[in-house]
C-alpha cells in the first residue's frame, strides 16, 4: 500500500484533542519548511508542533541530551551518568550509565535536521507518526497494531530519555511504541501534558497495515457496550456455537 494524504485522514475520526505529529529525520535540509527559531528539547519540539506549526530543527536549535540520541553531538557530560543521580531518578551514576548501553540512537553525523509537522499540514512522506490521546484512543491504535497479526505488546522505556524512546526506538525498530505521560522525568518535569495519556509512535512501514486495519475492524468492540453480564452472555452463546461446529 502507497500512502497518500488522504489515507492519513482516517486518524480526523479520532477527534484528538492535541494534533498527531508527523516526523522526518533527514540528512539534507528540507525544503518548503522554516527552521525552527527558538531552542528547545526534543519533547518540547513536539509540543510546539501540536500548536500547529511546521518546522525542522537543526543541531542549533536542540538543548537537552536530544543531539546525542540523534548522532549529532558524542557529549559523555549524559552518558557519564553523573546527571540522573543528582536530579534522583537513580541512585548513583553506575545505575543512570546503564541506560545508555541500551538507549536507541542514530548513528553519528548521519541525521542532521528532524522536521516537524501537524497531520493536517503533512506535506512530505513522514517516518513516524507521533499520536497523543486517551486510553480509549490508544486501545483502537493498538488494536490496529494486532488486529491481522495477532502480534503481543512490546512497549519500551526508561525513567529518563523519553526521547529516545518516543522518536526514536521506533524508528530504528520498526516497532509501534507506547508511553505514558508522568511516567518520565523531562517531560513531567517541564510541564509539557497532563499525567495519564497515552503517547503511541509508529513508524512508517507500520502506517500502511494499521491504516488498512482501521478502516477494516471495528473500533467500539460490541462488548464495551454491553456490560458486564451483556459480555458473559455474549461470550457464553459464542462458546456454546463454537463448541457445537467442532462436534459436527
Amino acid at each position: 500500500m502507497s500512502i497518500t494524504k488522504q489515507d492519513f485522514a482516517i486518524f480526523e475520526k479520532f477527534n484528538f484533542e492535541r494534533k498527531p505529529i508527523a516526523i522526518k529525520f533527514s540528512t539534507t535540509k528540507p525544503d518548503n519548511v522554516e527552521k525552527l527559531d527558538k531552542v528547545l528539547d526534543f519533547c518540547e519540539m513536539l509540543v510546539e508542533s501540536q500548536a500547529g506549526r511546521s518546522f525542522y530543527a537543526a543541531r542549533d536549535n536542540f538543548t537537552c541530551v536530544g543531539p546525542v540520541l540523534l548522532g549529532m553531538d558524542k557529549d559523555p557530560i549524559f552518558e557519564c551518568g553523573m546527571v540522573s543521580p543528582k536530579l534522583g531518578v537513580f541512585k548513583d551514576p553506575r545505575a543512570n550509565r546503564r541506560i545508555y548501553d541500551i538507549l536507541p540512537r542514530l548513528p553519528e553525523n548521519i541525521i542532521h535536521y528532524v522536521v516537524f509537522s501537524p497531520l493536517d499540514k503533512l506535506n512530505f512522506d513522514p517516518d513516524l507518526l507521533v499520536i497523543t490521546g486517551n486510553v480509549s484512543q490508544a486501545d483502537i491504535l493498538i488494536r490496529a497494531r494486532s488486529y491481522n497479526t495477532g502480534k503481543a505488546w512490546d512497549f519500551k522505556g526508561t525513567p529518563v530519555a523519553a526521547c529516545a524512546w518516543l522518536f526514536i526506538y521506533p524508528f530504528v525498530s520498526g516497532e509501534m511504541n507506547l508511553l505514558v505521560t508522568g511516567l518520565t522525568l523531562g517531560m513531567k518535569a517541564r510541564q509539557l501534558f497532563p499525567d495519564g495519556l497515552m503517547q503511541v509512535s509508529i513508524p512508517w512501514d507500520l502506517m500502511p497495515e494499521i491504516i488498512t486495519n482501521l478502516k477494516e475492524m471495528p473500533w467500539v468492540l460490541p462488548s464495551h457496550t454491553l456490560g458486564r453480564e451483556g459480555h458473559k452472555q455474549k461470550l457464553k452463546g459464542i462458546l456454546a456455537d463454537i463448541k457445537k461446529d467442532m462436534a459436527k
